[in-house]
């Protein structure tokens, strides 16, 4: 089940990324999840070495996942938009759940 639960934060992180490119095509988008993923590197991945304590990790995944949300609304994604939501929160969960190594 870890394996699962770390296989689909992966891929929202993916879908999140891709949502901010898909808004903001082409420039804005691109530095939007630029900006993102280094900032997902340098502070809430799990290998990071200034990794944000919780609840801290949590308030800045979800207002990631909010965005990217916002975002796949933004283009006419709605549903989408409301199947990624509800992924990326499940998977925030599950990953406390099980944490990272």
């Amino acid at each position: 089940m870890k394996v699962a639960a770390l296989t689909l934060r992966f891929l929202c992180e993916l879908v999140a990324l891709g949502a901010f490119v898909w808004w903001g095509w082409p420039l804005l988008g691109i530095l939007v999840a630029v900006a993102v993923a280094v900032f997902w590197g340098a502070l809430v991945g799990p290998k990071s070495s200034r990794r944000l304590p919780d609840p801290w990790r949590l308030a800045a995944e979800l207002a990631i996942f909010a965005g990217a949300t916002a975002a796949l609304v933004a283009v006419d994604q709605t549903v989408f938009a409301l199947l990624f939501a509800t992924a990326a929160v499940v998977t925030a969960g599950l990953v406390r759940r099980w944490p990272e190594a």
